[in-house]
């Protein structure tokens, strides 16, 4: 009878110590190694033939009815929208939803991708771009699983429901030039390069305003750094357009208008703005982005930008299906790969909390 093969000799195989093996074929990503170390261990598994005692080798994942989806918060409702979006055609479809909560730390997402070639989930989501230090990974990761990132149209690898954020800061800086404001501010969360979409917004934004030849008129409002270090509550993004508003407000700069990179921040500028006893839009006015439920309410009436969030969920489960379901076929190793890439138009939606500017803000902000 053949000798059956241990951790020991994986070991000796791959130069490291047993403990080192355990670890790394259990998966237990809660101590680091080096990308070298699990190849190394991995490889030599293979090649003796090693199995985990009481397991199964997995050949491929068409038995898998999982989706996992990748999302860097759950305190904001955009988020919640498209989770629906995904849960709503992987339901149809009979599949489960699993959500990696990142929590922006680049440790979490990395021990999440980690554990995908164990989980071997159907397909993988992502709900915005994934870290620049992991798009290597990701992209190995769309050549073995079907993987669709809804991003901020950067030219990923991948199959993509694309965002022009550039696009939307232009949108929402035409509707108040339009309305004849000229002295503006732009509220956003920090504008760090692991959240580049923030910024492209906020760029978009001041360029339409740079085309009016009214540049130097935008007041750019970013939060510290350390928001995005803590673990965010449920009221992160309110907080950061109430303090910012009410920081604006001390500095005695002079607006007509303010904009909230989302509407959650938005909600916070107008409860700052009428705790200064500030009406909306009368004094100044406020509009935000995405739309959220709480924006329609009757007694919100939120102006804000629709780039229909719910559907680009729908669309990302959808082409996890189309590839599974091509994967499946009688002609798949014959098809032509295929990569998608989706994108909508956004759509400025009109409410209460925006109009005509006054020749001065009514009150003195001096």
């Amino acid at each position: 009878m053949r000798k059956k093969v241990t951790s020991t000799d994986i070991a000796k195989a791959a130069g490291v110590s047993q403990a080192t093996v355990s670890m790394v074929l259990n998966k237990k990503y809660n101590v680091s190694f080096s990308k070298e170390t699990i190849q190394k261990v991995e490889q030599a598994a293979q090649e003796l033939g090693y199995t985990l005692p009481g397991r199964k080798n997995r050949k491929n994942s068409k038995n898998s009815r999982l989706i996992v989806v990748f999302c860097p918060t759950l305190t904001n409702p955009y988020y919640v929208m498209l989770l629906q979006g995904i849960e709503t055609v992987a339901k149809e479809k009979g599949y489960g939803v699993f959500v990696c909560n990142t929590q922006r730390e680049l440790k979490i997402e990395e021990q999440y991708l980690r554990m995908m070639y164990s989980v071997s989930p159907a397909g993988i989501i992502y709900t915005c771009n994934p870290s620049n230090a992991f798009m290597e990974e990701v992209e190995e990761l769309a050549e073995k699983i079907p993987l669709v990132v809804i991003s901020n149209r950067d030219k990923v690898k991948v199959d993509a429901i694309n965002q022009d954020n550039t696009k939307v800061g232009r949108l929402m800086a035409r509707h108040l030039l339009e309305l004849g404001h000229r002295k503006v501010a732009f509220i956003a969360p920090p504008l760090t390069k692991r959240q580049e979409q923030r910024s492209r917004r906020v760029e978009g934004f001041v360029r339409e305003f740079e085309r009016a030849g009214l540049g130097e008129s935008v007041t750019i409002k970013a939060a510290d750094d350390h928001w995005d270090e803590v673990l965010p509550s449920i009221d992160s993004e309110y907080r950061i357009g109430y303090n910012l508003t009410k920081e604006l407000l001390a500095e005695g700069i002079e607006v007509t208008a303010i904009a909230g990179l989302n509407d959650m921040i938005a909600f916070g500028i107008i409860d700052a703005l009428q705790e200064e006893k500030y009406k909306v839009p009368g004094d100044v006015s406020v509009l935000g982005c995405d739309n959220i439920i709480f924006a329609g309410m009757s007694h919100m009436a939120l102006t804000t930008i629709e780039h229909f969030v719910p559907f680009k969920g729908r669309d990302a489960c959808d082409i996890i299906m189309r590839k599974i379901e091509s994967a499946g076929s009688a002609y798949s190793e014959t098809e032509p790969i295929s990569t998608y890439h989706i994108e909508y138009e956004p759509k400025l939606i009109v409410r209460k909390t925006t109009a005509y500017a006054k020749q001065s803000a009514k009150k003195n902000f001096n």
